[in-house]
């Protein structure tokens, strides 16, 4: 294994600048030949490839590879790397005909030969200097989209883009909204029926137009429709917001990644926490300021809404803009372990559900995909923010002592803003009809603030917070592996470190990384750890697998954020590095 120092000496040894990288791999600086992709394509990628954010529309992180398994996953062996830009660096490669494409912090997309590590491509966007005045982590990009011959991104300026795969030159570009007036694309896109589908961040000076899920044609960029979050006077919902001016009703984002269901072409969303998050300071802790953290499923051509699901009225910045999974399963919730179960579920019935951990409260929620009914949910690591769940509707009923009531007020809250859950994404193997999760122990002592309009204000949501380790704990990250069907807890792995983001493969494998620089594999059935490397820095970015001429290929990247470095104080005695670092593996 490569320890710290030798990855250490090897970052001394790659060149640190972007500017100083080694000449393209093609002396003129493109691709000869790109297989266009088609919605075909997507909604049953090629294993070779890795096409979007998660690989598949449901949101598996699952790839069929397995070359790499629980015999010869000892010997994998780094093959090359790359340094990436400064800046938070949260990235997924996108992996299309042995071409490998990297969406960098600051709007920087990159395009490499998947063997090799040569350079091919550069896209770099124009940002305005000013941008980080109006957004905080502006420069956050996770993931890219691919149609066509196109390489689809959402840039910081507030437009969305598109360059072609082969040159890497700007193809069309379309406005969305005014980066000056709070709205900001922290994901990119992911394509749905020929459509680029992505919900962004909303500060409270965008007001409540700038909370939309938007859809343009991917091939020229033209606007096609855009989804509300917040609704108007005389809109379903509207009534919910009490006495609130519209022009008031601040922040319910989607800053998170959608999935999809070709089948049923509808787009399924999460949403985040209301601006300010106290609810006394709006209009009452009773009502429940639709649609934020919640669950929504949108029709694909029109963009309106089907159904939703609000998980719990939020008072604390406890988003749930997550990754949903889309899954056939059967329903056999077992009571010892799943706290809350509809009495209509029958045991056994097989149902498309939609399910994961949606929110930071890291509790389990399992709905019907067809119409947001709620079928079980079970809690993962300690909250107390919800007291119970009504077993019929899915209603949450939230802890009187955790709500507040007046400013100035303190209280330990769990989870803490960092979660629970956050945007480390788990993943869902149907080897084993169980879903991975990178979770983390943490509380926070939460004071309430003084309510303001001025949507300038930077105390964006009107509470003060410091994380701690939750009660009773003494490690920070825990990956748990959860039954789909059963709601059982197969296996649980915890450590000092706080968990990032996993993958699971077709050989049983699972791969995640964490907090402290340590990148291993899992065995997918017992939580053995079967190989570790240390590379030095968070590992921070979204693991990805691919193949090429046969061979298959592991890709990870390192870097910091926001929620790393918090993650990092909680475990002072670790001391990772915040290099920003692609790394590709392969066996000899």
């Amino acid at each position: 294994m490569l320890r710290a120092a030798a990855v250490c000496a090897l970052h001394f040894t790659v060149a640190s600048s972007l500017l100083a990288l080694a000449p393209a791999a093609r002396a003129d600086g493109k691709i000869d030949k790109i297989t266009p992709v088609t919605d075909a394509m997507l909604a049953n990628p090629n294993p070779d490839d890795w096409l979007m954010w998660r690989r598949t529309l449901n949101n598996w992180g699952y790839s069929p590879l397995k070359q790499v398994e629980r015999g010869n996953v000892k010997q994998l062996r780094l093959v090359w790397t790359r340094p990436l830009a400064a800046g938070d660096q949260e990235g997924t490669a996108l992996v299309h005909d042995g071409i490998l494409y990297f969406p960098n912090p600051n709007d920087i997309t990159q395009a490499f030969d998947a063997v090799t590590g040569d350079f091919i491509w550069e896209y770099r966007r124009s940002v305005p200097e000013d941008v980080g005045q109006y957004f905080p982590a502006a420069g956050t990009n996770r993931n890219l989209a691919i149609y066509d011959n196109l390489i689809l991104d959402n840039g910081a300026d507030g437009w969305a883009y598109a360059v072609d795969a082969k040159t890497g030159k700007l193809a069309w570009e379309t406005h969305i909204l005014d980066y000056k007036h709070g709205a900001k694309n922290s994901s990119g896109p992911i394509v749905a029926d020929g459509k680029v589908i992505s919900g962004r961040s909303c500060e409270p000076e965008g007001g409540p137009e700038a909370c939309v899920v938007t859809a343009f044609d991917a091939k020229t960029g033209k606007e096609l429709w855009r989804h509300r979050t917040i609704p108007k006077p005389g809109e379903p919902g509207d009534e919910t917001w009490g006495n609130i001016p519209y022009e008031q009703r601040w922040h319910v984002g989607m800053w998170m990644v959608p999935s999809y269901d070709p089948a049923t072409k509808r787009i399924y969303v999460g949403t985040s926490v209301v601006a300010p998050a106290p609810k006394f300071m709006l209009a009452g802790n009773n009502n429940q300021y639709l649609y934020h953290n919640s669950t929504l499923a949108l029709d694909v051509s029109t963009g309106k809404m089907i159904w939703f699901f609000q998980h719990v009225v939020d008072s604390w910045d406890l988003d749930h803009p997550f990754e949903r999974l889309i899954v056939d399963t059967s329903l056999t919730p077992d009571p010892k372990s799943v706290r809350w179960i509809n009495p209509s579920l029958h045991q056994g019935e097989t149902r498309k559900v939609i399910t994961g951990i949606p929110g930071k409260t890291g509790i389990v929620y399992t709905l019907d995909a067809e119409n947001g009914k709620f079928l079980w949910a079970r809690e993962t690591t300690p909250q107390n923010v919800i007291a119970n769940i009504n077993v019929e509707s899915g209603a949450a009923t939230v802890n009187p002592e955790a709500q507040f009531t007046a400013p100035n007020q303190t209280k330990l809250i769990c989870p803490s803003t960092s979660g629970g859950k956050n945007y480390p994404s788990g993943t869902y193997s149907p080897l084993t009809g169980t879903m991975y999760y990178p979770l983390q122990n943490t509380c926070m002592q939460e004071t309430s603030g003084e309510r303001t309009l001025d949507p300038n204000d930077n105390s964006l949501y009107r509470f003060s917070a410091k994380v701690e380790i939750s009660p009773g704990e003494k490690n920070v990250g825990t990956l748990q592996a959860i039954n789909v069907a059963t709601g059982k807890t197969e296996w649980k792995y915890e450590q000092r470190a706080g968990m990032l983001s996993l993958m699971s493969t077709g050989s049983g494998l699972l791969f995640g990384g964490d907090v402290n620089g340590h990148f291993r594999a899992f065995d997918q059935k017992t939580g053995e750890v079967l190989w570790e490397i240390n590379l030095g820095a968070a590992v921070n970015g979204y693991p990805i697998t691919y193949s090429v001429g046969g061979k298959q290929y592991i890709a990870i990247s390192t870097g910091g954020s926001g929620l790393a470095y918090g993650l990092a104080r909680l475990a002072p005695e670790l001391h990772p590095g915040n290099g920003n670092q692609l790394f590709v593996f392969a066996l000899p």
